[in-house]
């Protein structure tokens, strides 16, 4: 860890895009270096004063789900390296954890999330903006598989959520922050091309005297 300001990069992109095998392959060239990777879904609003039939009414694709007051906050502070506790939601009730991940400040931040390029108060903090860009039949394809593998869901009910909830949010607040990207990276982790090329304008700032 050096006393230069941390570089933040800023991982966005629709459900089932390939955001996190980006944000992973990133982080597999770096880890041995300084990087922490910082995901959106982490900071979901607590909703502990809910009654639990109110929490599953919750837009989770929607911007106003998450506390972006709070993760502004812990940037801010990795900014100054100081450490944080990053929250945990639990999705069994619908609402945050009392647990904390510690979280040590980094030469690299990676913000990865749907909607991180949505405020601009957190576009403001981020030295590389990217957006994976990724066809909704592979990205609906996806969700699907994982729901249905790792979350125990019918086809059903993913297909129903995806329809009423996810299809429009997409449209509505992720498609559009497409426009403030520095990079577009097209079908996610598998565009070895460009992620090659992420990679090597990370190290080349990275090793740059220019960055304090």
């Amino acid at each position: 860890m050096t006393n230069r300001r941390p570089l933040v990069i800023g991982i966005a992109g629709g459900s089932g895009s390939g955001k996190t095998s980006v944000t992973n392959s990133i982080y597999n060239v770096f880890k041995d270096h300084s990087v922490v990777v910082i995901e959106q879904d982490y900071y979901y609003k607590d909703q502990s004063h809910l009654k639990f039939e109110e929490r599953l009414e919750t837009n989770y694709d929607h911007p106003l789900a998450f506390d972006t007051d709070l993760l502004i906050k812990h940037i801010n502070e990795l900014l100054k390296h100081c450490p944080v506790e990053k929250p945990v939601y639990d999705y069994a009730l619908h609402t945050r954890s009392s647990e904390t991940i510690t979280i040590e400040p980094k030469d690299v931040i990676i913000l990865e999330g749907i909607l991180v390029l949505e405020d601009a108060r957190l576009r403001d903090l981020m030295d590389i903006k990217l957006f994976v860009d990724t066809d909704a039949d592979l990205r609906i394809i996806r969700r699907i598989q994982r729901d249905i593998n790792e979350r125990g869901r019918t086809i059903d009910s993913v297909i129903d959520q995806y329809l009423s909830v996810v299809r429009p949010m997409h449209n509505q607040f992720i498609e559009p922050t497409k426009r403030y990207a520095d990079i577009i990276i097209p079908e996610g982790g598998h565009n070895e091309v460009a992620i090659d090329l992420m990679v090597t304008k990370i190290k080349t700032i990275l090793e740059s005297e220019d960055v304090v």
